[in-house]
């Protein structure tokens, strides 16, 4: 087991109890998982996100975060270990980059763990091969990278502390569409070969339907939906709650259903519907 909740309430003040989440009880995997989180801004998305990565902490309950069980009271020095097993990356990645140039900022993750300067640049050029920038860019400074690039040296700098899981909060928002695809590629990547498990926060419907395995639904701080997929676009259209539209994929085969007469069967993505149509106009 990764990260497991229970019986976890969050409040910033503890005179009046606001709750931002309220009864969280959850199970994530140390691996292989694809976790789309989703919900409404203000749900509680990234605070969950936080309590996962131990830089909140939980006002009641508790989280074992890989065998380390955190609580109000856990101090700054027992969940060092816990960073580094749970990485974050922030919405916006000028949070994150601070170094005079790409391959220092990467750097330091490794460093803070104790690697040495050559053990520490060696990681760093991994993990920014992995994200796809190239060697001119180490020594630029990465406030001058364009925002699909600042993106990658963001999640890079989190990939060099090797963490068990990733967390992604919307980290596709503001890209354009090539730049989407390739942070979804790189994080879909890294869940397949590395066994990783991502969870990401994001709005974007699509996204969902084409990369997660599991859809975890916050809904004024409470968890109302935590499945499969393919459980979760089964039951979009039924449920009153859940604000999203259909993926794009569902709303093509509607209108391919009525038009030509096609089954409706769920694809997630174009590529299966593209075989999908393929099939069947080649019957």
């Amino acid at each position: 087991m990764g990260i497991q909740f229970t019986n976890v309430n969050f409040y910033y003040n503890k005179h009046e109890k606001n709750y931002v989440l309220k009864d969280i009880n959850l199970k994530i995997e140390s691996e292989n998982e694809f976790i789309a989180l989703i919900g409404k801004i203000g749900s509680g998305k990234s605070t969950l996100a936080q309590l996962m990565n131990s830089l909140l902490l939980p006002s009641e309950g508790y989280i074992d975060i890989f065998n380390y069980k955190i609580n109000y009271k856990t101090s700054n020095k027992q969940l060092f270990f816990v960073k580094k097993k749970v990485g974050l990356v922030f919405q916006f990645p000028e949070y994150q980059l601070f170094e005079t140039n790409v391959l220092k900022d990467v750097m330091f993750a490794p460093k803070n763990f104790n690697k040495s300067n050559l053990e520490a640049e060696k990681i760093a050029i991994k993990s920014l091969k992995k994200v796809g920038i190239s060697k001119d860019l180490f020594d630029i400074s990465p406030f001058k990278l364009s925002g699909g690039q600042k993106r990658k040296v963001a999640i890079a700098g989190i990939l060099a502390m090797e963490p068990s899981i990733l967390i992604l909060d919307e980290p596709t928002r503001g890209l354009d569409h090539n730049s989407q695809k390739e942070i979804m590629d790189i994080l879909k990547k890294k869940n397949e070969n590395d066994k990783t498990t991502i969870i990401l926060i994001t709005h974007d419907i699509d996204l969902v339907a084409q990369y997660a395995k599991r859809i975890i639904f916050l809904e004024k701080g409470k968890i109302i939906f935590d499945n499969s997929k393919e459980i979760f676009f089964n039951k979009i259209s039924k449920l009153k709650s859940f604000f999203y539209n259909e993926p794009q994929c569902f709303k093509i085969l509607k209108i391919l259903s009525q038009k030509i007469g096609i089954d409706f069967k769920p694809k997630y993505n174009f590529e299966q519907l593209l075989e999908y149509l393929v099939e069947f106009l080649t019957k």
